[in-house]
């Protein structure tokens, strides 16, 4: 793949040589992240940080990985803020954001938006989330903290078990991974969820035509050998109300007393964030918070790295990094990534 220049809209642009290169530009990017340098390879550059809808980690981790490359960042948040509660078209809106930027991230609670965003832009496009359509660049962190985390256990992903649960239905998360995954090979998944949350058949499919072994359940009766378990929350945003995601809230949690019962001692803990830890959900009990396997946190540091790297290589700077760098001339104790 041609990076520089290039938008950032689904994981299907993406073969296993891209996402490596991306992965091998992510790793570079360490000791930027960390503090224990600095770059200024795009001083003078600005992100438009388009999130119109809620967002944390994605919004600031965004920010942040430009921050962290010399860039200036702009940030739009919440539709209401912004002109397309006026009747604004997305193209409109690109076709002047983009002339103040030199790269846009963007969220957008419709699929397919950001796509239509990208078609008025005259810079680059990073989707960011839209709507329960595709996440593409947490597909890649997760994919990044999968391949780290197993191999500090001395696997690889090809071979692996992995275990999605949760709202799988309206999870972008998984459906963006899921489709990374089925470039691997021998991998098996056993997808959890209540029915009516289940995995697109789409993906399903996607899954099946690449020969990975699929098991769909409504519930664990046995133990399982997975290599990874990945939890995902209600999405309460994409149903109709509140009370119809409440009638699942809570049906699958991990606690530490299930992780034991059911999964391996060396099984990693993923979550895309944030989780829902108010009582009648607790999906992700804080009885794991100190779990070695727990890589939520890990996985939430490696989306600066992604990103980081995707800035750098849709804007042409990859190899020119090192020489912008300076040192830090504050205090600061960032551990290893």
């Amino acid at each position: 793949m041609n990076f520089t220049g290039s938008n950032i809209l689904s994981v299907n642009q993406f073969d296993l040589d891209s996402i490596q290169y991306i992965f091998s530009v992510a790793d570079k990017m360490q000791p930027y992240a960390r503090r224990a340098k600095r770059t200024r390879v795009l001083d003078g550059a600005i992100l438009g940080n388009l999130f119109f809808e809620p967002s944390t980690r994605t919004r600031v981790s965004f920010g942040t990985a430009f921050n962290l490359l010399g860039g200036e960042v702009r940030e739009t948040t919440g539709m209401e803020s912004s002109a397309l509660t006026k009747g604004e078209s997305l193209y409109d809106t690109a076709r002047v954001l983009s002339s103040y930027s030199d790269v846009i991230a963007m969220r957008h609670p419709k699929s397919g938006s950001v796509a239509e965003f990208a078609e008025g832009s005259r810079v680059p496009v990073i989707n960011g989330g839209d709507g329960a359509n595709e996440h593409p660049t947490q597909a890649l962190l997760d994919l990044y903290t999968i391949q780290k985390e197993l191999a500090y256990h001395g696997q690889s992903v090809d071979g692996m078990h992995i275990c999605m649960m949760g709202d799988l239905k309206y999870g972008r998360t998984v459906h963006s991974l899921s489709t990374l995954l089925s470039m691997y090979k021998n991998l098996r998944f056993t997808l959890l969820s209540p029915k009516a949350l289940s995995m697109p058949d789409s993906v399903l499919a996607t899954l099946e035509q690449a020969g990975h072994r699929v098991t769909v359940t409504e519930q664990v009766t046995e133990s399982l050998d997975a290599d990874i378990v990945y939890q995902t929350r209600i999405q309460q945003e994409r149903f109709a109300s509140p009370e119809d995601a409440d009638q699942y809230r809570g049906k699958f949690r991990l606690n530490s007393e299930i992780y034991t019962k059911y999964y391996k001692p060396n099984t990693v803990i993923m979550h895309p964030l944030p989780r829902d830890s108010r009582a009648e959900a607790n999906e992700l009990d804080n009885d794991l918070n100190q779990h070695p396997n727990l890589a939520i946190f890990r996985q939430a540091d490696n989306g600066v790295l992604i990103r980081m790297a995707l800035f750098a290589l849709t804007l042409g700077v990859e190899d020119q990094v090192q020489q912008h760098e300076c040192a830090v001339n504050w205090f600061t104790n960032k551990p290893n990534l």
